[in-house]
């Protein structure tokens, strides 16, 4: 993973010319500075590091995000990144500190922008099992997204400890990292403007933990009016899973462990003392587990639940979808034994370390080793895989994306399997041939780095970019073009055909058998 960050950076250096002018804009914040920046005869305005928070310190650590009351004096520099947020980054990049609440900006130049209406807004939240990730990568530089005249928003959130410790009260009420991501698209919708993007057309967007947060924010009641579209790239919380979630019983019984073991013994100021601890050990910490809470003020209720009772953003267009093979990577990294799986006796085994509740055994050996050749190392394993990518990432996904478009049948609702793997990125993070269309193989597509390095996805990376935009602009992916996409559900009833588009370079008109309903359901 750090040869390819390293890689993307030198990509971003090679986009951006030296001795760019700068450009300043009157924000709720203050006055930011960005640059001008030349990419492919395209002029962007950048701004690096938006503050939309007062920094996360001391008494306000664990809180909810506090919006800036006065607006800085001086100008604020935006033409650097700035610190990202508390975590073990692996790449060597980053700059980590609690100081970490800004979000990052491109927007067409006024000189070359297409007319003078606001443009569409594409929000960005990135991915990380929200323990690692930062709008300061390369890998998310939205330059190249503005040539489709939109304009991009990325944006940090608390990780670990720091944005999902349960404290059981309101100075410390779970998921602070979702209400950071809140705070950043209030400050979007209310600043956007002032950059030329359209407060009321705008689409978030995010992959993995990212896509997850995305799903929180269509069931969160506080998230609502505040975004007309979303798509989620390869996540979603589905209660009926029961992954990806934890009670507030139990994230509560962790802290206070956790706050024994940092020697925070005091029963009732526990949460005052982890405040004072060192951020470096409340980082280092191991004890939590890291999911979203249901329960909570971002999160009443379960998936299920929001959409049973239509208690959910039901006036919005969904674009959803996973990779082929989700689990292949994913599965190898948190199960290395999988990689040396062979008998039936050894799947089961895996499969019941695989700690979601309710698991039926029986039933998923059964399922997943139908065409499996008996005591087959590399069948065994490759079923392992595709069974942890289902649990994890297709079926929540799948399932949540059907949910939405049963309960809310007038709206698009799009569906999509990848199937070509990455070229440029997948090979460097560990996905090797054998494991297919990786989990993330979309990243480098999405943003356009394949177009930047003049990869052999250049075209595929410009397709998609058009796709994704066209959604952002008018909810339909494929409009202006020859290509079908039909929408999941047509006339409120699922369809078992015909209904999953392909995304594939060498395959742009293919629309998929709706394989989901029998593995998800």
């Amino acid at each position: 993973m750090l040869r390819a960050i390293v890689l993307l950076v030198l990509i971003s250096l090679h986009s951006i010319v030296c001795d760019d002018p700068t450009i300043d804009v009157k924000t709720s914040s203050g006055v930011v500075r960005g640059k001008v920046i030349t990419l492919y005869n395209h002029t962007v305005d950048q701004f690096l590091g938006i503050p939309f928070a007062q920094p996360p310190l001391g008494a306000l650590r664990f809180s909810k995000p506090k919006p800036i009351e006065t607006p800085a004096k001086d100008v604020i520099d935006c033409t650097a990144n700035k610190d990202s947020c508390m975590q073990h980054d692996g790449t060597g990049l980053l700059k980590i500190s609690e100081d970490c609440l800004f979000v990052d900006l491109w927007a067409p130049h006024s000189s070359n922008a297409s007319g003078g209406a606001l443009k569409p807004v594409m929000f960005w939240i990135y991915g990380g099992s929200l323990t690692s990730g930062s709008v300061a990568l390369p890998t998310y530089d939205g330059a190249l997204l503005t040539s489709y005249d939109v304009v991009i928003v990325t944006t940090n959130y608390r990780l670990g400890a720091f944005g999902f410790l349960y404290g059981g009260e309101e100075s410390a009420p779970g998921d602070v990292g979702f209400f950071d991501q809140l705070l950043a698209l209030k400050w979007t919708k209310e600043n956007i403007h002032l950059f030329g993007g359209d407060p009321n057309q705008i689409t978030i967007f995010g992959e993995s933990a990212g896509s997850w947060s995305v799903s929180a924010h269509i069931l969160s009641p506080l998230s609502r009016g505040l975004f007309k579209r979303a798509i989620l790239e390869s996540g979603a919380i589905f209660q009926d899973k029961k992954a990806g979630v934890l009670s507030k019983e139990k994230a509560l019984t962790e802290a206070q462990q956790m706050a024994k073991s940092l020697n925070c013994t005091d029963g009732k100021l526990w949460l005052d003392c982890l405040r004072k601890v060192d951020a470096k050990t409340v980082n280092d910490y191991k004890g939590l587990d890291i999911f979203p809470i249901y329960g909570t003020q971002f999160l009443p209720l379960n998936a299920q639940q929001s959409f049973i009772t239509h208690n959910y953003s039901a006036d919005i267009d969904i674009m959803a979808g996973v990779m082929r093979n989700e689990g292949s990577m994913l599965g190898h990294m948190e199960y290395p034994k999988s990689d040396s799986l062979k008998t039936k006796e050894d799947f089961k085994s895996l499969v019941k370390a695989v700690t979601i509740p309710d698991l039926d055994v029986e039933k998923i050996t059964a399922f997943y080793l139908t065409d499996v050749v008996a005591n087959s190392t590399n069948g065994t394993k490759h079923a392992f895989w595709e069974f942890f990518g289902d649990i994890a990432i297709t079926c929540p996904t799948y399932l949540f994306a059907k949910e939405f478009a049963q309960n809310s049948p007038k709206n698009n609702v799009y569906f999509y399997e990848w199937t070509h793997p990455s070229s440029l990125l997948g090979p460097l993070m560990g996905c090797s041939q054998e494991m297919g269309v990786c989990h993330a193989a979309d990243i480098e597509i999405v943003f356009g780095m394949s177009v930047l390095v003049h990869s052999k996805d250049t075209d595929f990376s410009k397709s998609v970019m058009q796709m994704w935009t066209n959604f952002a602009k008018n909810g339909k992916p494929m409009d202006g073009t020859s290509y079908k996409w039909p929408r999941l559900i047509e006339s409120g009833v699922v369809s078992p055909v015909t209904k999953i588009k392909e995304i594939n370079p060498t395959k742009p008109d293919t629309i998929l058998d709706n394989f989901f309903e029998k593995t998800c359901d």
